[in-house]
């Protein structure tokens, strides 16, 4: 496994990489929902690269950009496992030059949701990976489906710019009770981590609400705020049921839609969705 922290390192490594080759871009702190990228690349490439970056474009100044969990060792041991081969690890002058001004943004789609609560967010978001896309220049790019809106976002990106890749986004890894396994986790006390599972409550909820032929999305929503009011620690920033494409509210549910919410719980925000 070879271990690039420039740009022309990475290219200089891609002009002998056997093709094809994918994609797993990822912030560090890996945990087993990365992991699971890592495989679906592995048995679908012959070279496989991940991206380890904290790209501080995506952070707002009241985030945790400072404090996001980093451990680059153990992120290595891991990737070394399970067969990485180039690991494309920059630093952030690397990645934003002295004099960087360019910003990309998707416009409606990167707007609503978390767009609508991190403002700035998801334009951090699209630079980046339009920036890991055209250096790596992976055939296959791999997402997990824990951050939909993300993946929309990117998805939208990769078709108006051309930038070629297939954008393959993989089923959501989850804890024993549910919980999306997240890098965020970590910084959850005992009893913020066990009020935590108030999330996946809520989305099942939801899809159980659906399986019984409700279709007014207002009072799905509302079931769903019920259940994330029995957690005491946590505040919620929104609660949606929307369509899984454009993410406009529906009042009338007859189409599968996303349910999507996040919620402070303490310090750490939270973010998870279900298809319903």
């Amino acid at each position: 496994m070879r271990v690039i922290e420039t740009i022309s390192g990475f290219r200089e490594a891609y002009a002998s990489a056997v093709k094809p080759l994918g994609l797993v871009p990822t912030m560090g702190f890996l945990h087993e929902g990365h992991i699971s990228l890592v495989k679906r690349a592995r048995d679908e490439n012959a070279t496989v690269t991940v991206s380890i970056f904290v790209n501080p474009t995506q952070f707002a100044a009241d985030e945790d950009f400072s404090t996001y969990p980093r451990n680059m060792d153990a992120d290595l041991d891991m990737l070394r496992s399970a067969g990485v081969d180039l690991v494309f690890a920059p630093n952030p002058s690397e990645i934003y030059p002295p004099g960087f001004e360019t910003q990309v943004d998707v416009g409606d789609i990167g707007s609503k949701l978390e767009g609508e609560h991190r403002p700035g967010h998801f334009i951090g978001v699209a630079t980046v990976v339009c920036k890991l896309l055209t250096i790596v220049r992976p055939d296959k790019v791999y997402f997990g489906q824990k951050d939909a809106q993300q993946c929309l976002v990117i998805q939208r990106l990769n078709a108006d710019l051309n930038l070629g890749a297939e954008v393959v986004v993989c089923p959501t890894v989850r804890e024993p009770d549910g919980l999306a396994m997240s890098s965020r986790n970590v910084n959850l006390s005992p009893e913020e981590r066990e009020a935590a599972s108030v999330l996946y409550r809520a989305l099942c909820k939801a899809k159980s609400l659906r399986d019984e032929g409700v279709t007014y999305g207002e009072e799905i929503r509302q079931e769903m705020r019920q259940i994330i009011y029995e957690a005491p620690s946590a505040s919620i920033d929104y609660v949606s049921l929307a369509d899984s494409n454009s993410l406009e509210e529906l009042q009338e549910v007859t189409e599968p839609a996303l349910a999507s919410l996040a919620m402070q719980i303490g310090n750490t925000r939270l973010i998870d969705n279900m298809m319903v």
